[in-house]
Formats: C-alpha cells, structure tokens, sequence
C-alpha cells in the first residue's frame, strides 16, 4: 500500500473545500519543512531548505470534482451544481454531503417511467437529484443547507501496479510532493493550491506571492488508452512512465525546461512519455502568468476515467514522475545563472 496516498484519495476536498486535505498534509509536512504558512485563498505553501536561486516551486492542486447543493425540492430531493464532472458518470453514484456526511445516493427518473426519446440520450445533470431517503423539505433542511459540498463514497485499493481510488486527480500530485518533502533535501517551495478545477485560481495567487522563477505543476492526466478511429496514437498509457507536456490548452510550457526533462529521463533511465498536445490544462496555465512571466512545466500521472467517481493509476509511472522531479531539479539549479 502507497504509504499516504490511500487516507488523500479518500479524504473530502472538492473545490472550496479543500481544508481536511490542507490539514492532512500539514500535519505530515510539518517537522519536515523549513516554512509553512496558509494563504487567505487557502493555499499552503511550504519552503525546504534555505532561499536558493533559481526559486523553483511545485504545485499540486489539493481540490477535487465534485457537487455543491443548491436547492430542495418538495418532496425532500437535493438539487445540485456539478464541479468539473459530467452527468454520464453521475447516475447512481453514493455520495456524502455536508459535514456530517449525509449519505445519498444519485438519481433520476426511473428507466420504466422514461419515454423512449430520453432512453436514447445521456440525461442532462439539471434531471439528476440526490436522495438522502427523506419525504419533505422540512426533513432535508434538518441535514442539509444549500452550499453543501456532496463528495463521492469510493474505497482506495491496490491491484499489482494499479491504484484505484477516488480523487487520483490531483491527490496523487499531492502525494508526490509530500513524499519528496519527507525524502529529499532540495531547497524547493511547495504549493499544495484550491480550486484547480474551476479555473486554477490558487495556484495564480500563490505563484504571484513566491515569486518562483520556474514552476512546475505536478498533476494527473487522461490516459490515452481508448479505441479511436483512424490511426490516432494512444497515448499518455498507464505504466509507460511520466507524462512531460509541451504544450496544452492552458500554456505553451518553457522550451528549455521542457529540454531539461527529457534529457534528464533519458540520462537517468526514468520511463517518461509525451502529452498528445493542446489537451486540458494545469495550475502551470495560471503560473506562467505571476508577475512578471514565469518559467513553467508539466510533469503528469497518466491516469483512467479522471473526474469521475473513481481513477486508476499505476505506481510504476507515480514513482517514476518523483524520481524525473528530482533529478530534473537537481539538474535545473546547476544551470542557476540562466534562470535569475
């Protein structure tokens, strides 16, 4: 078992809410670190080791998809707004809600009851409610308020090199910077930031209050593995190493950095592949834009079915995107008078 990784993927955190995560790392960062503060965004930020030139900073965004109540119906149904997922994987998923932890469950019209023009199409998410198995709306607002977070009921667990668990997207970048927090003794800022799935709002202000001169967002990715017309390449594919992004839909990552890490796979014999370019988007698309500009890169975890109930990833690439990390590090500040 991925010492850590199983208590990240099953804690609650969707965006705005990401303050058990936060807590969570804090407290296993803590005696590691040489600085700690918490943002009024809610981003934590932490330094090991002593200032050093260039300042580099890794961001793993803490925040995970999810629903947020905005409404009860009469007969005691919740209503909801997704964030960052989409009504085909939603039907009758459990769910939590509210700090209670309230169970319902996903639902929708029954299929005997749906007219034969609703069988053929994906229901909209405004036809789906959650039923916390109560009558009225007089029972639900005893439990529930409006602006309830709703997280999904998924149990981590292990098969050979898969991880499967909810919340991968970005717990697992959340778990590599805490591994190498604890394990090396680069002098590094880390920024564990709310609300990637959004709009990548945190990570712009913590990047704004660093001031890194490069900065590199330590994420997940859509595997590529699914049948496609035509001769299209399957790629990013779980257990074929780290993904390294040239470019996405949010930046156009730093040509030299991008050099750097593969030259540093290639030195180091650490599996690494390529992002099929221009496809989703990371805290590196609001980083690169702090301040003045700044040096940014990608360094991802392939994984299946993300912003869904349930990712897989595989170990093989989660180590393998921690050691390019270092090592890619190490060689990044031996080139210091490039960067300041």
């Amino acid at each position: 078992m991925l010492k850590h990784l199983k208590e990240l993927s099953e804690l609650n955190g969707v965006s705005g809410d990401e303050g058990r995560v936060r807590d969570f790392i804090i407290k296993k960062v803590r005696k590691h670190i040489a600085e700690l503060f918490v943002d009024p965004y809610g981003n934590l930020i932490v330094r090991k080791g002593p200032e050093k030139r260039p300042r580099v900073m890794l961001a793993a965004h803490m925040d995970e998809v999810g629903l947020m109540i905005n409404g009860v119906d009469k007969n005691g149904l919740l209503k909801f707004h997704a964030i960052g997922i989409m009504s085909n994987v939603l039907m009758a998923k459990r769910v939590v809600i509210g700090k209670d932890r309230v169970l319902g469950v996903m639902g929708h019209k029954p299929i005997h009851l749906a007219k034969e023009d609703e069988l053929k199409k994906t229901p909209k998410t405004e036809s789906l409610f959650i039923d916390i198995g109560v009558s009225s709306k007089e029972d639900a607002d005893k439990v529930i308020q409006v602006g309830d977070y709703a997280s999904f009921v998924t149990e981590y667990s292990e098969n050979g090199d898969m991880v499967l668990g909810k919340a991968l997207d970005n717990r697992v970048g959340c778990f590599i910077l805490l591994q190498m927090i604890k394990e090396s003794d680069l002098p590094l800022y880390y920024a564990f930031t709310v609300q990637e799935e959004v709009g990548l709002r945190g990570a712009r202000i913590a990047a704004h209050r660093v001031k890194p001169d490069i900065a590199i967002a330590v994420d997940t990715t859509s595997s590529g593995e699914w049948p496609d017309e035509g001769d299209a390449p399957q790629y990013p594919a779980l257990g074929a190493g780290a993904v390294v992004t040239i470019a996405d839909r949010s930046v156009i990552c730093d040509e030299k950095l991008v050099s750097i890490i593969r030259k540093t796979a290639e030195q180091k014999n650490i599996l690494y592949q390529q992002k099929r370019p221009m496809i989703g988007g990371t805290d590196a698309g609001s980083m690169h834009l702090a301040g003045v500009g700044v040096r940014s890169a990608v360094i991802s975890v392939p994984a299946r079915y993300i912003h869904s109930p349930l990712s897989i990833a595989s170990r093989t690439d989660i180590s393998a995107a921690k050691d390019l990390l270092i090592c890619s590090i190490k060689n990044i500040m031996g080139k210091d008078k490039e960067w300041v």
